[in-house]
């Protein structure tokens, strides 16, 4: 068997000191993540985190920076992630479009309150992701090449 790492978008959206955050379903109860998934075959990073936070939150997003590229080995089913966050903004939001399977709902949520929450957030990404962000961390969309084949 090949080990492969799991390739994944994240949208880290900030509006007036909160932070856009899902409710989701997990194997360990409820927990708080950014709209993130899985890099789906023939789409780029941004296509896909365009898709996620439309599927997740019903929000249309449009990213403007690199957060960071994280990797983080995922100690209850040895799963390796590789997190492309991407940070913007969102707008169109569409009321009718059905959330994706095991998410609960959309929260805003401030840092300290987040933080509060360790406990309940995802994986421990979601709060470095955020804390980067408030250091000021950001990098140019084109720092990341999509080839066309």
């Amino acid at each position: 068997m090949q080990w492969m790492p799991h390739a994944t978008v994240a949208a880290i959206v900030e509006d007036n000191g909160k932070f856009l955050l899902v409710e989701e379903v997990t194997d360990r109860g409820n927990r708080f993540n950014q709209p993130a998934g899985h890099l789906e075959d023939n789409e780029t990073l941004i296509e896909a985190v365009i898709r996620e936070t439309l599927e997740e939150t019903a929000y249309t997003f449009t990213p403007t920076s690199l957060l960071g590229i994280y990797h983080w080995k995922h100690e209850h089913n040895d799963t390796t992630y590789l997190r492309f966050a991407y940070i913007g903004e969102v707008s169109h939001h569409h009321p009718d479009l059905v959330l994706d399977e095991g998410i609960i709902r959309c929260v805003w949520m401030t840092a300290d309150e987040m933080r509060s929450k360790a406990m309940l957030m995802r994986s421990p990404q979601v709060l470095t992701c955020i804390e980067d962000y408030l250091s000021g961390q950001r990098f140019p969309l084109s720092v990341i090449t999509h080839l066309q084949t």
